[in-house]
């Protein structure tokens, strides 16, 4: 099995933390050298002791999802002999009560919009199953206990 880490930092410097005003600012180091600034979401923590300007964990899981889909789509697309010019998707996480009563991301909405070259281009039910087996192939939609819905999905 594979191992994937993230180091996670973050110092209180001259902070009031048992005030709780301390901020929740840190950074996020990846195996290949990239570090992000990471942040509790402002929609939670109100700022300054959020950043905006930083990503925080709905956001990476919501990254997360999108990115691993697209990854797949773009596999399985060049498997059926297309040809894929450019992908976006502007994902968004829906935060709500589980099953369990815990507040949770319940649900990611994946919206692609993929741009195709070449001169073979899927059918409306060729690209459902495209995005249908990226799915079930998503190391991520596999560990999500939510809903991922994928809207559109149309080709441009």
């Amino acid at each position: 099995m594979a191992a994937y880490t993230a180091t996670v930092t973050w110092q209180r410097g001259e902070d009031d933390f048992a005030g709780n005003k301390y901020s929740r600012a840190h950074d996020i180091a990846f195996d290949g050298g990239i570090t992000v600034l990471g942040s509790a979401s402002p929609q939670v923590v109100r700022a300054p002791l959020s950043r905006e300007d930083a990503v925080d964990p709905e956001e990476m899981l919501v990254a997360s999802l999108s990115a691993c889909h697209m990854l797949w789509f773009l596999d399985f697309a060049r498997r059926g002999g297309y040809v894929v010019d450019a992908y976006e998707d502007r994902a968004e996480g829906v935060m709500g009560k589980d099953d369990r009563g815990k507040i949770a991301v319940t649900q990611v909405k994946l919206r692609p919009h993929v741009l195709w070259g070449g001169d073979k281009q899927p059918t409306p039910e060729e690209l459902r199953e495209l995005h249908h087996k990226s799915h079930e192939a998503c190391f991520i939609a596999n560990s999500f206990r939510g809903d991922v819905a994928i809207e559109g999905g149309e080709a441009h």
